[in-house]
């Protein structure tokens, strides 16, 4: 296998392993959505506020997935 192709490998290695990130992370906040409209609709609204809380700080601790930070800056 040639550098062109171990490059080419990794690469795509690593453009699965950010997909499958960034799909964890949607299927995370698409959980967060489900159950604060469960809480809503048991009339929980103050539960619902803490968890959309809770989903803010989710987000904000997610900003490798939302703007992956390792790479390189282009010049």
């Amino acid at each position: 296998m040639s550098d062109s192709d171990k490059g080419s490998a990794a690469e795509i290695d690593r453009l699965i392993a950010e997909l499958e990130q960034a799909e964890a992370y949607e299927q995370k906040l698409r959980q967060f959505i489900v159950d604060v409209k469960d809480q809503l609709a048991a009339g929980n609204s103050e539960r619902a506020l803490s968890m959309l809380n809770e989903a803010l700080r989710y987000i904000d601790n997610a900003t490798d997935v939302v703007a992956p930070t390792d790479r390189a800056v282009p010049h």
